[in-house]
């Protein structure tokens, strides 16, 4: 879709030094505003789950690497009962 839009000179510099600090175009930065104007405001799956990504720390990130001997060492522990 094209759509043409008159801008006041003031809103027009300001869109030109965005898009210019940011690295792109003026359509595309008109594009993200729209889409962030029209959004129902929800927040994302990604923004939902962000805090808990990598919240678990109890072994250093190696899981994937150490998964057998996790496993092992879980599973060989004794259960408290």
């Amino acid at each position: 879709m094209n759509l043409s839009i008159d801008l006041p000179k003031i809103l027009e510099d300001r869109l030109i030094a965005y898009c210019a600090a940011q690295g792109i175009s003026q359509g595309e930065a008109i594009k993200r505003a729209i889409d962030s104007l029209l959004s129902d405001g929800s927040p994302t799956p990604y923004e939902l789950g962000a805090t808990g990504f990598g919240a678990d720390k109890t072994h250093g990130g190696d899981i994937a690497r150490n998964s057998k001997r996790l496993l092992r060492e879980q599973f060989r522990a004794p259960i408290d009962r």
